[in-house]
């Protein structure tokens, strides 16, 4: 999985070429051939979404008349080297968005930006190759997992910024290739997953310290209380059977559970988030990557060696849906408020533009696509009346 991100990056040099064209994005209906639209939209939704290999971030409309690029801009600090952008979040009062920069060298960004004109409002350096990142629900502290791709296989960090000075306030401490972060419903605690260790982390959000962790290998199972140690946790699990390589960790609705996408075994582990005990493994789909959870009792994955994105009833843990998704290598899903649809990113390969796909939740199938600029990454769902999952 390590080179498998190696090679991703590689491709950042094919791009560099396109960084100065206009994408072209269009709307399209898929299904069977003889099979008709879904009806229009009844309400209308923005996305906002970042292409990694462009250095572009780009805004979306779906609404009954269609889709359409409202805007797209450049993002970067380094003027002459591609800047990565990964991770992109939109504050609660939707006035801001935030943007990592994960290829910088030696370290990487987060930029904040207006909602309004798309200024930069702010910016701060932080570890190696920032990641995913969650914002805490009164928007006050935002954190971000410093994946590490750049560096030596040794444990990494979380990094919190108070996103009003734009301040990196600590600098937290982990294990292996972080990534994946979601803070729970309550802003109580933060969870993130160390591919190359096999863990999941939680951080309290007030003391900023690490409360537990626990080892999601197969047969290995086991939580504990505090950071992880050197002598028992730091390993690299790839080769173990019952490996999981986790990429996301998503807390349920109400902070009782957490989901785990584990990218090598190809299941969706759930912790127990009050015993801190394994509840159950879910089958899921090829190189299962990232969760979102709908209010109504949905999990969605997208599944990055799939070329898909699998619908799960919560409950039972039974897959109701399977739906294919036009390119590979699927990245990010959200879902709106009403859980009535989910937008994914599409990250592409070769000369394939990137894309974000919008699905129907009711029908199982993707009713439209926008294209965008290539190897399209991390994305989030903007609405004035419209809560983030």
């Amino acid at each position: 999985m390590r080179d498998g991100k190696r090679n991703r990056a590689g491709r950042l040099i094919t791009w560099t070429s396109l960084l100065v064209c206009t994408s072209v994005a269009w709307v399209v209906g898929i299904g069977p051939a003889g099979q008709q639209r879904a009806g229009p939209l009844e309400r209308e939704y923005v996305v906002y979404v970042v292409s990694e290999a462009a250095d572009k971030i780009t805004r979306l409309r779906f609404d009954p008349s269609g889709g359409k690029v409202e805007r797209e801009l450049s993002t970067g600090i380094m003027p002459t080297d591609p800047d990565g952008p990964h991770g992109l979040v939109v504050s609660p009062n939707r006035q801001f968005y935030y943007v990592t920069l994960g290829h910088g060298q030696p370290f990487g960004w987060v930029l904040k930006y207006s909602v309004r004109d798309d200024r930069v409002l702010g910016q701060t350096m932080l570890g190696a190759f920032p990641a995913s990142m969650d914002l805490t629900p009164d928007g006050n502290l935002l954190f971000i997992v410093n994946f590490n791709l750049h560096g030596d296989m040794v444990p990494s960090s979380v990094s919190v910024v108070a996103t009003d000075e734009m301040l990196e306030v600590k600098r937290i401490p982990t294990c292996t290739m972080p990534h994946g972060s979601r803070v729970n419903s309550l802003g109580t605690a933060h969870y993130s997953a160390c591919m190359m260790d096999d863990l999941l982390v939680e951080i309290d959000t007030r003391s900023l310290r690490v409360s537990r962790h626990f080892l999601l290998t197969a047969g290995h199972e086991v939580g504990r209380v505090g950071p992880p140690q050197p002598a028992e946790d730091h390993k690299t699990h790839g080769d173990r059977p019952g490996a999981c390589s986790p990429t996301w960790a998503q807390p349920s609705v109400d902070g009782t559970s957490v989901f785990v996408a584990c990218n090598q075994s190809n299941e969706i582990v759930e912790v127990d988030a009050r015993t801190w005990k394994l509840r159950r493994r879910i089958a899921a789909g090829p190189g299962v990557y990232n969760l979102t959870i709908t209010r109504n009792g949905r999990l969605l994955a997208s599944n990055k060696r799939g070329q898909s994105v699998s619908v799960f009833d919560l409950a039972s843990g039974r897959e109701l849906a399977l739906v294919q998704t036009a390119r590979s290598v699927v990245h990010g899903v959200v879902a709106t408020s009403d859980g009535r649809y989910a937008f994914v990113s599409v990250e592409g390969i070769g000369s394939e533009p990137g894309a974000v796909e919008m699905i129907d939740l009711n029908a199982f199938k993707t009713v439209a696509r926008i294209d965008i600029a290539p190897q399209a990454a991390g994305l989030d769902l903007f609405q004035i009346d419209e809560t983030r999952n």
